[in-house]
C-alpha cells in the first residue's frame, strides 16, 4: 500500500505512528529517524501536534498528548465492546489471576481493547490500543479462525519473534483448523519466550469473531493453558450471548 506521505495529514499520522511499546517518549532526532521524514519537517509537525494536544511536550521531545487519549475513547464500537466486556474479563481474572486480554482483528492487526492485570502481572508483548501480528497470538489465531478477511491468503513472510513462532503458512492454517473444532487458540511461547496464553473468539449470530478474549500466564507455572481454557471459553460465550442480545 502507497504510504500517504505527501499529504500533511499523512505525515503528521506518521509522526503520531512512530510512538508505541518502549517509545512512548521520543527525541527529534528518533522521531526523524523512526518517520524517515526531514528533521525539519518533523519538528514543525511535532510543534503544530503539540499545539493541537496531540502531542506533549517532555525535557527530551515529546509524547502522546490526552488530546489523542480523549478521542480515542469515543470510537463507538470498540468503547460499546469494551463496556459491555468488562465484567466478564474481571470475572476470568478473578478465576485464573491471569492478565486477561481482549482483542479485535483491525486491518490484518490484533489490536488490543482491553487488557486486566494484577500484581501478578506477566510481561505482555503488547498494551492497551497496542498491536500484534495475528501469527504468533493465542488471540490473532482465535480471531483468524473464525474470521471471514482473507488475511492469509499472501502478504509478506509471517514475522519469527521466537524460535517457535509459527512462520510456515501450511502449518498456520493446519492450526487454525484446530481452533475452529475446538473454538479455543493458544500461543506456547510464540510472541514472547516465558509466556502463554489460552485465547476464545466472541462470536456474532453468523459465526464471525467480533472479539476474542485471552488469559495468558507465566510459563511452567501453574494454572497452565489447558487449565484456563474452559473458563476463556466460558467467558467468551457469555460475552457473544450479551453481545448478540443487544444488537436485536
Amino acid at each position: 500500500m502507497e504510504r500517504s506521505d505527501r499529504s500533511v495529514l499523512g505525515r503528521a499520522f506518521r509522526v503520531l505512528g512512530a510512538f508505541g511499546p518502549g517509545r512512548d517518549e521520543m527525541t527529534l532526532a528518533q522521531l526523524t529517524e523512526a518517520t524517515g521524514l526531514p528533521r525539519a519537517t518533523v519538528h514543525r509537525l511535532a510543534s503544530q501536534l503539540e499545539a493541537e494536544g496531540a502531542l506533549a511536550a517532555t525535557r527530551r521531545g515529546w509524547r502522546i498528548g490526552m488530546r489523542v487519549f480523549e478521542l480515542g475513547q469515543l470510537v463507538p464500537t470498540q468503547q460499546r465492546l469494551r463496556e459491555v466486556a468488562l465484567p466478564y474479563l474481571s470475572d476470568l481474572y478473578e478465576a485464573t489471576h491471569g492478565t486477561v486480554q481482549l482483542a479485535v482483528l483491525d486491518g490484518g492487526d490484533v489490536l488490543y481493547v482491553e487488557i486486566l492485570s494484577g500484581h501478578r502481572k506477566v510481561s505482555s508483548p503488547s498494551r492497551r490500543g497496542g498491536r500484534m501480528p495475528p501469527h504468533c497470538t493465542a488471540l490473532g489465531k482465535a480471531l483468524l479462525a473464525f474470521s471471514d478477511q482473507e488475511v492469509l491468503a499472501a502478504g509478506p513472510p509471517l514475522e519469527r519473534r521466537t524460535a517457535k513462532t509459527i512462520i510456515d503458512r501450511g502449518d498456520l492454517v493446519r492450526a487454525l483448523r484446530d481452533v475452529r473444532r475446538t473454538a479455543v487458540a493458544y500461543d506456547a511461547e510464540e510472541a514472547r519466550e516465558g509466556l502463554v496464553c489460552a485465547a476464545s473468539p466472541v462470536l456474532d449470530g453468523k459465526g464471525v469473531a467480533l472479539a476474542a478474549i485471552s488469559v495468558s500466564l507465566p510459563t511452567g507455572k501453574r494454572p497452565t493453558p489447558r487449565q484456563v481454557a474452559p473458563a476463556v471459553r466460558t467467558a467468551a460465550l457469555a460475552l457473544s450471548r450479551e453481545l448478540s442480545r443487544g444488537s436485536r
